[in-house]
């Protein structure tokens, strides 16, 4: 069972889950944000084991956001699980990441990725976020 309005965030930079929390808040396009830090955390999460076991407070998310370069297991680790899992057919899968590179994007795709975003730069959001930088 999911909740709608969970999104799952997989990302060891805590800088970028936090504008990412905001940009999700500002545009209401979600109640719930969990997060994780690394690979390993974010299959537990899915799997429902662990800490994550208490479905009513770790709901299996609508959207899974996937940062690339994690610890202990990568995205691309994550999404090749994701997709091997009977169980998580339904689920979304969005590959968040700084890599531009063309190779990165290609892969996810062939490991079934549902999208391929590029997180902004520290100086793009904060040239957006405080107009003032802009002069």
């Amino acid at each position: 069972m999911t909740d709608g309005d969970t999104i799952l965030v997989a990302d060891d930079s805590e800088d970028d889950v936090m504008l990412l929390k905001l940009a999700l808040e500002k545009a209401n396009l979600c109640k719930s944000v969990h997060t994780v830090s690394d690979g390993e955390e974010a299959i537990a999460y899915l799997q429902g084991s662990s800490q994550y076991a208490d479905r009513s407070q770790f709901p299996l998310p609508a959207i899974l956001l996937l940062d690339l370069k994690m610890p202990r297991k990568g995205g691309f680790e994550v999404l090749t699980w994701v997709r091997s899992q009977d169980g998580l057919g339904y689920l979304p899968v969005f590959i968040f990441t700084a890599s531009m590179r063309q190779e990165d994007v290609q892969r996810a795709y062939e490991l079934g990725a549902d999208g391929f975003l590029v997180k902004p730069g520290a100086n793009w959001l904060a040239c957006n976020q405080f107009p003032a930088a802009r002069r």
